[in-house]
């Protein structure tokens, strides 16, 4: 591993080794993100191909969504044990394999076991969860910026590569349009062979901004699957946990499973081409790379309930606004750059939360076990926003729904009052001004 070579060179500089970790992660996070997302832009040619209906494909997508959240607490507990580096390379190569054998599918059947099952539990085993563990290991300060970048970064691929798959579906076949993805991937599991190191301490190193000596990393040891529900039992007792589980699954709800997966065939019932609706959705990605950043700086600065208070509010009124919206890439600019700021802003204040009341060690833990949550919404919006189009020929119901869900989530966020009322995780509360 080059790490302990590179961790060396770049010390003698006075550059954290904890930056290169981050930008392993980052693009870790995005590749893996883009083979997530990459179904949204293939419903329409798989349906003309094979003519299962929308609601049968979206069944597929909605399992994948749900293994995907199911697997965050099992994926943080199997960093634990087995280490950052080792399930980030299993979660790519498994990637690439079913994107691989993707292209030769016949069956929805297969759909279901390739798209639905191994690509849910690869890309679960690297989504936001490896993120959070990523950030709270290897950084003291910095680190709610840190999450904001990280999480732009996992929200970001979900649409970065969605124009480029449309316009690749739409002009040399749906086949053709896994190949970007599969590549990224395989350039990701490549540089995390090469430079990702596990904990500071097996470089000698302390977490980025922490004094005092190098703490020796634990020992791995115990059954990842018993250390997961030993924690959903702690979490439980807490209410904290119930209300950002709540928000979670709406968060879920109004992104990855609506917006991510049937904005492409919504904005084709009102005449839009797949390749402009692509083209705006990555516009959002654009400005979410904007909005969470600058989310990981504030929720490092003030009380992360109000932050959620207020990303959830705006976000449910965009949603309800969106219907009578003019669909054509102009008038949806406006939508893209309001929803899109708003995207996945809720990540870093909603870590910050839970690292505020478990802790470090095991706020990486008891994320996974909200992020469940997240993707359970997800997996709901994904079938349900099928099932109404396939039933009633619109897809109004899921918009509408999901809008007026996300003004309720904005309430249950301030009843998630931490252990202590620093969200700072030690630091000393930002001063106010007189």
């Amino acid at each position: 591993m080059f790490a302990s070579t590179l961790s060396a060179a770049l010390a003698k500089r006075g550059i954290h080794y904890g930056w290169v970790v981050a930008a392993v992660t980052f693009i870790m996070l995005l590749t893996t993100a883009g083979a997530m997302g990459l179904p949204g832009a293939l419903i329409l040619p798989l349906n003309n191909e094979f003519g299962w209906g929308t609601a049968a494909i979206s069944s597929a997508l909605a399992l994948r969504i749900m293994l995907y959240g199911l697997m965050g607490p099992f994926a943080a507990a199997l960093m634990n044990r087995y280490g950052l580096r080792n399930v980030a390379i299993a979660s790519a190569l498994l990637i690439s394999l079913a994107l691989a054998g993707a292209s030769l599918i016949r069956e929805l059947w297969q759909l279901m076991v390739l798209w639905g099952v191994v690509v849910g539990i690869a890309t679960g085993l690297t989504a936001l969860v490896f993120a959070a563990t990523v950030a709270n290991r290897w950084f003291f300060k910095r680190r709610g910026l840190l999450l904001g970048v990280l999480s732009a970064s996992s929200a970001t691929g979900q649409l970065a590569f969605l124009p480029l798959s449309a316009w690749l579906a739409t002009h040399m076949g749906w086949r053709v349009a896994l190949l970007p993805a599969g590549i990224g991937v395989l350039l990701a599991a490549l540089l995390a062979i090469l430079f990702l190191a596990d904990r500071p301490s097996d470089l000698g190193l302390t977490a980025y901004g922490e004094e005092g000596p190098v703490a020796p990393a634990p020992t791995p040891g115990g059954n990842a699957v018993r250390a997961a529900f030993a924690m959903l039992g702690e979490a439980s007792r807490q209410p904290a946990f119930w209300a950002l589980f709540a928000t979670f699954f709406i968060c879920g709800l109004s992104t990855n499973g609506l917006i991510q997966t049937h904005f492409i065939a919504f904005c084709s019932d009102f005449g839009m081409p797949a390749v402009d609706s692509a083209s705006v959705l990555a516009m959002m990605g654009a400005f979410d790379f904007i909005g969470t950043i600058a989310s990981g700086y504030l929720s490092d600065r003030y009380d992360c309930r109000w932050l959620l208070f207020w990303y959830y509010g705006l976000r449910g009124l965009s949603l309800l606004w969106l219907p009578s919206s003019t669909f054509s890439i102009y008038g949806l600019s406006i939508f893209a750059m309001f929803y899109g700021l708003d995207w996945i802003a809720t990540v870093p204040p909603t870590v910050r939360i839970a690292a505020s009341v478990f802790g470090r060690e095991k706020g990486g833990l008891a994320f996974g076990w909200v992020f469940m949550g997240h993707q359970l919404g997800a997996a709901v919006a994904a079938f349900g926003a099928g099932l109404s189009r396939s039933e009633l020929a619109t897809y109004l119901p899921a918009f509408y729904g999901a809008g007026a869900a996300c003004l309720l989530a904005a309430l249950i966020a301030l009843t998630a009052k931490p252990k202590r009322s620093d969200l700072l995780l030690g630091r000393s509360p930002a001063p106010q001004p007189a």
